[in-house]
This record gives C-alpha cells, structure tokens and sequence, in this order.
C-alpha cells in the first residue's frame, strides 16, 4: 500500500492509496454474532469470514505486539487539604517544577536538587488548578467512555485525517488493505475465519503506518521553519497525551492523532518541536510555538473538542 504523501504546504493533503480489488467480494454488512439465517431454507447459510464452523475451525492466534516504552513512573502520595493525591515524579535538568495532567493523573517534573519537601508545597501552591483540572480530566474520560463502540462490519464508517472513511471486508486468500482517497474507502482482505481481534489490529496497524509516515514529513517541515533539529521520532499510544519532547530532542506523538485534521495534527507537531527552544509552557514558549503556527490557540481549543467526540474504536 502506498501510503499518505502530503504536500510540503501545511494547508492541503494529497491522498495516494492502491485501488481495492474489484475481483474480490465483500462479506455480510451484519455484525458476525447476528448473521440472518433462513428458517425454512434447508441450505446452511454462508460462513462469515470471521468465524468458521466448528468442525473446521483453526483457531487464530493473535499476532503478539510489543507494547510501546511505559510512561509510568512510580507513585508519591500527598495529603492536600481533604484529599489525598497520587502523583508521579520524574526528575530533570529543567530549571523549574513542572506539572501536566493526563489520564494517568499528575506527573510532576523537577529538577533533582529541589527536595520532595519544596515539591510538596509547590503541588500545595497550585492545588486549586492541580484539583480542577483532574476533575475536568475524568469528566471527559467518563464521558468518552459512555459512547457505543464501532460496530466492526463492511461498511462502518472510521475517522481518519479530520473526515469519515468507509471500511470494506473481504475475503480473500491473504489479509492485506488498500485505501482508495477517491472513494475513501478502506479495503481489508481477510482470511476465512479471521476474528474481529484480528480485523481491529489490521485496522490500527493501517492507522499507524499512515501516521507514521504523515508525522516525519510534518515534522520535517515544522523542524526546517523553526531551524531546529530533532533527535528522533516515534509513535506513542497514550490515552490523551498527544506528544512529549525530551531534553534530548526524542520527540514521540500519539499515533490517534492520524483521526484528526492535518492543521491539528500540525499544531501538536508545531508545539513538540518548540519544547527542543523551551523546554516549559511559558509565554516565551508561546511565542515559539506562534512563530510557526499562528493559530495556535484555535487549534488547541478544537483539538480538544474533537477529541471529545471521537468514536470508541478500540476500547
């Protein structure tokens, strides 16, 4: 499969992709535990192709992925006021104590000659915001959490660069896929008796190939407007945490964020690069990250909302 090639512009995208197969023959659009049978038809009904008869099933096994770096670090406890909090403490050549809230809760960063006792006040300092935000955290996450899973069937509709993409299942003598932008259709050739487990990994390994590809060339051209240089990239799968910059210029990106629009997608790759300048989120940081991407609060904002109204495809 030919994947993604955007053009070096930041505004548009050109899609290349390999025409699905006319040949082939699409499977049963019903979920594969309500495939309809015909009570008065003395022929067996066809077999899905996720699921072979018992006498002749294989069973499949699945492909056994190698998880990426863990972010956890371990936990600290902290009283503060009524409540006691969790939070992981990661030390560092910054000059300041940090704090970001993710899906983890608080991660803290400072610098190794500060003692946990200047750590604790300052987590006690921001507790106002610190408590807010968690709060605000779980509230999306309960709320994403709530919405129907995709139905894995021919014809589901899937999010890919900030549009709907329809999914087609085929069978065929070996899995493979193929996207066609001009038909925005995503053909997946399965195996007879292939599982939804496998169908879902076919489809993330897709997604992660096309982010792959799509986050370098971005970031190359991010990379060469703000005259900098990173030391590596790589994807990461983090719940909402949608990039991270290490002192020594490791960049990785969540590889979901191949769901969303290529100015989002610009925008986070625009703010990871400004952390190799400025290492914090202070105004001057801001101002890095607006020298190569002006419309950095907009993106920030709607990156949230859309975040928010993701389908539920791989819980």
């Amino acid at each position: 499969m030919k994947p993604a090639s955007p053009k070096d512009d930041a505004s548009q995208l050109d899609l290349f992709g390999r025409e699905a197969q006319s040949s082939l023959k699409p499977v049963y659009t019903a979920p594969v535990w309500s495939i309809p049978t015909s009570p008065t038809s003395n022929t067996p009904p066809p077999v899905s192709p996720y699921v072979a008869p018992p006498q002749t099933a294989v069973p499949v096994k699945p492909r056994a992925q190698t998880p990426p770096p863990s972010d956890q670090l371990p936990k600290r406890q902290l009283m503060v006021g009524d409540f006691v909090l969790e939070y992981s403490l990661r030390r560092s050549t910054r000059r300041s104590i940090g704090f970001m809230i993710d899906d983890e809760g608080l991660r803290v960063t400072a610098p190794k000659r500060i003692s946990i006792a200047e750590i604790d006040n300052a987590i006690r300092t921001k507790q106002h915001w610190i408590l807010s935000k968690l709060k605000e955290r779980r509230e999306r996450r309960a709320a994403r959490l709530e919405k129907p899973p995709v139905e894995w069937i021919d014809g589901a509709q899937l999010p890919y660069l900030g549009a709907d993409i329809t999914l087609r299942l085929l069978v065929g003598g070996r899995n493979r896929s193929s996207y066609n932008p001009a038909t925005r259709e995503l053909s997946m050739v399965l195996v007879p008796g292939a599982t939804e487990t496998l169908l879902k990994e076919r489809v993330k390994a897709w997604y992660q190939q096309e982010a792959k590809v799509l986050f370098e060339q971005r970031l190359d051209v991010y990379a060469e407007r703000l005259g900098v240089r990173y030391h590596s990239f790589g994807l990461s799968s983090a719940g909402t945490r949608w990039g991270s910059c290490t002192v020594d210029r490791k960049i990785r990106l969540n590889w979901k964020l191949i769901h969303f629009s290529q100015p989002l997608i610009d925008y986070v790759i625009a703010h990871e690069l400004s952390h190799i300048l400025e290492m914090n989120h202070s105004a001057q940081f801001w101002n890095t990250v607006g020298l190569i991407y002006p419309e950095y609060e907009e993106a920030k904002n709607l990156l949230r909302k859309r975040a928010q109204e993701l389908p539920v495809l791989f819980p």
